[in-house]
Formats: structure tokens, sequence, C-alpha cells
């Protein structure tokens, strides 16, 4: 957990194993430590526990939800999981130190020195007790949530962007988790609620007064935003995607939507959501009454849109329209789909009390997000972009911009990533072939299934055999996609953005997409 207690703190050594032999002064010193240290009765209040073994007052030194890092005085939740069952590690945490477990159900012979808890759900006890423990940080803060499947990522950095002027504004996001003080990558889209409020406690304790996350369907279903209170939520829009945990389109929307009617325990201040899309559309008219609702998209009904997009491969302008007023775009943002992130971002900023015409006085000095549309400039004749497009529509936004704006031939490398939805895997097929003039097929992160399966599943989808290759060896498929592209094509690397490996069965190895075209470029120079 990136949280505050480390392994040198006071209360852990006070929970630790004592020598035999101590002084009187580190008797003293311990006892003080003991009366300041928190107890379980702070943070179970009447009607959360349907039953316990051992007593509600017994001090702790922390929260853990790996047993693999409790240490001596940790509360250990023994989370229910679809891989494994937090149950059973309970041995492993009291091993290590836990001196409390939090379950499902009490184990028929506990260990007398160890307290049991029994509840309804552990990942609702485990976000309600975290936000105690950090002392609800999100309270201190103005909290931006950023939902949907396409996205995110672009719209929380240009909100972080547009809301930090002289205040510190912290981000939970994909690429990394910028806590204020310090900058830490992202292990999780959207981590565990205990991850998430010892993250915001330093947020808060290092300055910042915004924070800006994005929220996934899976952070939702499972908990880890509940209790969260934002100051606005935001919806960017909702295509196939995550089917192989939600099963249907309706049930991933059913999830999404509670972020904005109440479903995670609150209800936000501000909801902006894009009307351009059905499902936007479709939520809009489910905002609860007393909620602020800002509207965005290129809908002359959204409260603020683009007019007059122009599009191409330097900047995108636009018309932007807003209740205040209007005001000429000039965003070095390229590709439309990113007009409407610019929307969400400008929506929020504007939804939150802040001037379109002072924010976006900012934009130009936006350096854009890695693996976000990220430009290739090695001296090379043609467009060399590396993108995160994963899904059928991301790809099909994606290359249908820049169909719209390569004078030559749009070459595409992508693949589909392993155990995941194999029904979208046809479909990614499908919207390559329909914009690309020539596709490579390769391995995303193949994780534990076989290549040969994820590249049958995606031949379903093949509708110009003429117009795809299949190569395994990712770094070799981007090389016969340099080799093969001419002065005035487009060459779109999707899939990977900003992610520096790759995963397989066994393994992780080292592998940015980045990095290996600027290696290829290299040494194909050198060979000419």
């Amino acid at each position: 957990m990136i949280g505050y207690l480390t392994s040198n703190s006071a209360l852990i050594h006070a929970f630790s194993p004592r020598p035999a032999s101590r002084s009187r002064r580190e008797t003293l010193a311990l006892n003080r430590v003991f009366k300041m240290a928190p107890k379980l009765s702070d943070y179970f209040p009447d009607g959360e526990i349907l039953a316990q073994k051992g007593g509600l007052d017994r001090p702790i030194s922390g929260l853990a939800i790996d047993s693999r890092r409790v240490v001596p005085g940790n509360l250990f939740f023994a989370i229910p999981g679809r891989r494994a069952d937090g149950a059973t590690f309970i041995d492993e945490a009291v091993s290590r130190g836990a001196v409390a477990i939090v379950t499902q159900k009490l184990p028929g012979h506990a260990p007398a020195r160890v307290t049991f808890i029994e509840v309804a759900d552990v990942r609702t006890a485990l976000a309600r007790v975290a936000q105690r423990y950090y002392k609800f940080p999100d309270r201190d803060m103005t909290v931006v949530g950023v939902t949907g499947t396409n996205g995110k990522t672009t719209v929380t950095h240009l909100i972080k962007h547009f809301l930090n002027g002289d205040q510190r504004v912290g981000l939970i996001g994909t690429i990394n988790y910028d806590l204020g003080a310090r900058t830490v990558p992202s292990f999780r889209t959207t981590p565990e609620s205990l991850d998430i409020y010892g993250m915001m406690a330093q947020m808060r304790d290092a300055g910042c007064r915004q924070t800006v996350m994005e929220v996934s369907s899976h952070g939702i279903d499972q908990q880890r935003v509940l209790g969260l209170q934002f100051g606005a939520a935001v919806f960017t829009n909702l295509t196939r995607d995550h089917l192989d945990y939600h099963q249907t389109l309706e049930a991933y929307f059913a999830v999404k939507t509670k972020l904005f009617t109440g479903g995670t325990g609150t209800v936000p201040k501000v909801a902006v959501v894009n009307l351009d899309d059905p499902y936007g559309e479709k939520l809009a008219g489910q905002i609860p009454a007393g909620v602020k609702a800002v509207t965005f998209g290129e809908n002359p009904r959204a409260l603020v849109r683009a007019e007059n997009v122009a599009l191409n491969f330097k900047n995108t302008t636009f018309r932007l329209v807003w209740p205040g007023g209007t005001l000429e775009i000039d965003s070095p943002l390229i590709g439309r789909y990113n007009v409407s992130n610019l929307l969400a971002a400008i929506a929020t900023a504007w939804g939150l009390g802040r001037d379109p015409v002072v924010f976006l006085a900012r934009l130009r000095a936006f350096g854009g997000v890695a693996g976000r549309m990220e430009r290739i400039e090695e001296g090379q004749p043609f467009n060399v972009l590396v993108d995160y497009a994963h899904t059928d529509d991301a790809l099909r936004n994606a290359l249908g911009m820049l169909r719209a704006i390569t004078p030559g031939r749009l070459l595409v490398v992508f693949g589909c990533g392993g155990n995941r939805d194999r029904t979208k895997r046809p479909l990614m097929v499908k919207a390559v072939q329909e914009f690309a003039d020539f596709a490579f097929a390769t391995a995303d992160n193949p994780r534990s299934e076989a290549l040969a399966q994820i590249f049958a599943d995606m031949k379903a989808g093949v509708t110009a055999p003429g117009k795809i290759s299949w190569t395994e060896d990712r770094r070799r498929a981007i090389s016969l996609a340099l080799d093969a592209a001419k002065a005035g094509d487009c060459l779109l690397i999707a899939g990977k953005g900003h992610e520096s490996y790759q995963e397989f069965a066994d393994t992780v190895i080292p592998f940015d997409d980045r990095q290996v075209v600027r290696e290829l470029i290299g040494i194909k120079t050198l060979k000419t």
C-alpha cells in the first residue's frame, strides 16, 4: 500500500517483538505510543459488526489487505476475490503480526491473541474503515472522478492542468499517482479503497485542495470508491469493453451510473455528462435532483459545446460556446475525440466555478499525455503515433481521425490482450480494416492465454485478408511496419500506449512501443 506507515514507524516498532531486557526509558516510550495508538472501536460503530471474537479495545498500527505486507499490529482485511480468497491468507497475516482480522466468516478455531470481526461485506467495511482511519481526506478536498470507457486518462490530466493554478492538484490514474509531494508509478487505474484514502491523505497533507481520479467500472462495482464525496463526476462515453466482467453493455452502464445516482454511497455536487454519447444522453436524464448537471459535446443542446471544428495533424480549432460566452479555441490535441475530451475538462472546470477565459489561457502549455496519440519524431519522412486505443470504438475513432488527415497510406500495428473480453477481438479487427490501408496484427499483452487462440478470435473479424499480416513478435511487427511506411504515410501503433512492459504467462518483460520505435528508426537510419 502507498500509505504513511513505514517499517521504521514508532507505532509499528511498538508492536514488534520486544527484547527480554529493555530500559525503563524504552518501556515508558512504548507505553506512550500505545496510549496514542488508534483502537478497533474507533472504526467500527454499532451495526456494522455481525459477530466477533475478541475485544474491540485493541490498539492497531495500521490497515492491510495483502498478507505479505502485514506488519506487527495491523488490522488485516480478508477480501474475497475472483482468483483468490483473502481468508486463505489469514494464518500468514497472523504469523506476520496482525492483531485483528476482518472477514465474512468467523473461523471455528480462532487464535485467542487475535480479534476476529465478521461483517456482511469485507470490501464495504474496508472502504468505511479506511475513510475513518485517514480522517476523511475527501472532505478536505474537491474530488473529481472521471469514468467512461475511453478518454479517462486524457480528461483527468486536462482537468488537473486547468485546476492547477496556485494550488497543488493530486491525481490518481492509469499512468501515475501524483500525491502532491511526490509522484509514483500507477499499479492500477482505480486502486483499492485503502490505497485511495491513504493517497488522498498524503495529498491533503502536501497542500492539495483538489484531486482528480480515474474511476473504472471495476472500481465502482468492487466498492473501491464507496463513500467518496465527489465534488464532480464526469462521464466520457460508454462502448463495448470489460464484458468478460460485466457480461452485457446494460450491466456495464448500470455500474457506471452508480457514480452519479448515489450507488457509491454519495451523490456528486456536479455531474458532467457527454451528450454526444447515447449512453450519456440516457444518463443525463437520471441525474438526481439537487445535483448540478453540466452537459458537453457537439450536440446543440449541450451547455458546453464545440462548433465549427477543424482538424489537422498540427492542431484542432473550434468555437467554444458555454452559457457565459464564446471563445475561439486552438488546441494542441489532435483528433475529434480529443475535442470531446477537452470539452469534458472545460465543462468540469466551469461546473466547479472556474472561468474558461482564465483557465483556457493555459491550454497551449498542456504537454499532452504519455502514450495518448503521442507523436514520435526521429527524422523519419512519415508520421508515427503511439496510442492506448484497445477497444473497437477507440480504434475506430483514432483511425477515422487519422484517415481524414493523412495524405498517404494509413498503417496500424495492433493486438488484443489475453485473458480479457474475447468478443471484442473480431470487432477490433473490423474497425482496423475499415480504415487502415494495411494492418500488422501482433501480440499485445497475451498474459496466460495462447497467442494462437487470440489470433483465432481476431481472424473472425477479417474482411480483407490481403490487408492484414500476422506476426507474433511485437518488435518484429513494428519493424515491418516501419519498413513499409513511405513519405506521407501515417503509422499508428495501438494498444499499449504508455506501458513499459509486455505481459506473458510466467513473466513480464520490458517493452515500450515508443522506445522500440526510436531504436528501430535509429537502426534503419544507420543501415541506409
